[in-house]
């Protein structure tokens, strides 16, 4: 059975990283394990890479410390992918990655190739931080890493609300909160607070809405010329979906934005039985049965035309 201590072994020198464009959950995973290898293993040499992790996460311990860039001709003994549901979805830390004598993947993702050597995949679990926990003695997670851990449970269960909370996830979620942190202010300004520009992209994207099939999808989208016109920066866009996705009726929401011309990054949030992962993979991405997403090429109406294709065969599958 898979352990973090039989994971790293002997390795020396260890590297982590998580997904482009991390969310709570790839900025919890990895800081969490970083901080535990920090405070368990300080004879070993760590770094944990994240693409511009949003500063609403510069709470957690040693956030200063996460490097946005790969280090020149560095070769890892071990490195540890967390949240990354295929190769091509690691971000800044790919070459890092890519040399490593051995390399790990812990993820919860159903669509995951098992890319790595050694591979700890719970499709079924909450989030990547989930699994994580599983694999550390609990013991030995302190305070400091239980904040992250708990960071990562909080975003990718909608606080608790997503279908993917288990028991387990909740008994984790407690043993976290025993060691003593203020849970409801990192619930609050991590999760539910929304800055100005935040408010003023959802607003607009739910304004310009439109529903789709029977009024059964609900998409919104924003064109490359907005991101400009608002400053939006990628972390702006957390919770625009979700948002969509609480309109009574609707069985699937969807956001695509304009991420360069004529290239949109698409993302899926299912309310009943539709598989978002399954539509997903169709075109190249991944993620799971309620929450899932990928990049497409054309115009708005080509990648919904597209899209829509895909979910009217699970539509009629599924009677709806």
């Amino acid at each position: 059975m898979n352990t973090i201590a039989t994971i790293i072994g002997d390795a020396r020198s260890i590297g982590i990283g998580g997904h482009v464009r991390p969310d709570g959950d790839a900025v919890g995973s990895c800081m969490g394990l970083y901080l535990y290898l920090k405070t368990w293993y300080p004879d070993r040499d760590v770094q944990v890479y994240l693409e511009s992790p949003g500063e609403i996460f510069s709470y957690i311990s040693r956030f200063d410390e996460i490097r946005t860039a790969p280090l020149a001709d560095k070769v890892y003994d071990l490195f540890i992918t967390l949240d990354v549901s295929s190769r091509d979805r690691l971000g800044v830390a790919g070459p890092c990655y890519d040399k490593a004598l051995r390399t790990a993947c812990i993820d919860h993702h159903i669509s995951n190739p098992l890319f790595a050597d050694i591979n700890v995949v719970e499709g079924e679990a909450s989030s990547a931080c989930e699994v994580l926990y599983t694999l550390l003695e609990p013991e030995k997670v302190t305070r400091e890493i239980a904040i992250p851990l708990y960071t990562g449970i909080v975003h990718d269960t909608g606080v608790f609300m997503y279908t993917s909370t288990s028991p387990r996830t909740m008994r984790i979620a407690a043993a976290l909160m025993e060691t003593g942190f203020n849970f409801n202010r990192i619930i609050d300004e991590s999760f539910y607070q929304k800055t100005y520009v935040q408010n003023q992209i959802i607003g607009r994207v739910l304004t310009e809405s439109i529903l789709l099939m029977n009024e059964k999808v609900i998409v919104g989208t924003l064109r490359y010329k907005d991101f400009d016109f608002y400053g939006i920066t990628p972390g702006d866009l957390d919770g625009v979906v979700s948002q969509l996705r609480q309109t009574a009726g609707t069985e699937v929401a969807v956001f695509a934005y304009e991420i360069s011309p004529m290239y949109y990054k698409v993302s899926l949030r299912c309310n009943g039985d539709v598989d978002a992962a399954r539509a997903a993979v169709f075109f190249g991405g991944g993620g799971h049965k309620k929450a899932a997403g990928f990049e497409m090429p054309g115009t708005f109406h080509d990648v919904i035309n597209n899209l829509t294709a895909q979910l009217e065969i699970q539509f009629n599958e599924l009677g709806l």
